[in-house]
Order: structure tokens, then sequence, then C-alpha cells
């Protein structure tokens, strides 16, 4: 198996990526910022009702990672800022997410 490449935030368990991250809602534009106190920013658009927001993240997570929303899932921190993702098998990783 190669190597994986070494994280600004987040850890390997197995082909999973288990990913922390600090999520923005309601902000004017949806993008993925860098790695802040061990989180990657997340700046969405929708807002934090009805699980609105998650399913943004959720979506913007799988489009940067490369891989279908259904291999995306909430592990913790359904009503929180700061949430818990696990990434099954990520076809690319974004480059904010590795260290230089």
């Amino acid at each position: 198996m190669a190597a994986r490449p070494e994280l600004l935030c987040g850890r390997w368990e197995n082909d999973c990526l288990v990913l922390p991250v600090r999520v923005r809602a309601r902000t004017r534009r949806l993008e993925l910022g860098a790695p802040r106190a061990g989180r990657l920013q997340l700046s969405l658009t929708a807002p934090p009702l009805d699980g609105r927001a998650n399913a943004q993240a959720q979506e913007l997570l799988a489009d940067h990672f490369g891989v279908n929303a259904s291999r995306i899932s909430l592990v913790q921190g359904a009503s929180s800022r700061d949430k818990l993702f696990r990434i099954d098998a990520p076809s690319r990783l974004p480059p904010q997410l590795l260290q230089a």
C-alpha cells in the first residue's frame, strides 16, 4: 500500500479519512478554507436549519475529495459548528489539507 500524505489536519483510519471541520453557515461564498486550530474551515451559504448546512458541507467535501456524497458521513457535531466527517476512500486531497 502506498504511503499516505502528511495532512495539516485529520487522520487516516485504513482507507478512510477522519476530518475535523469548523463550519460557518450563511456566508456569502461557498468555499473550503485553510485549516486553523486543527480543523478545516468550511464557509457555507446554507442556513443552519433542518440539516441544510450539514448537507451542503457534505456536498462541498464530496466535490473537493472526489467522492460521491454517500461516501461521506457526519460522525459528530450535527448541531455544532465543530464537526467530524468520515470520508471513505477519497480519490483526491485538496491542496489546503497537504503539508508543504
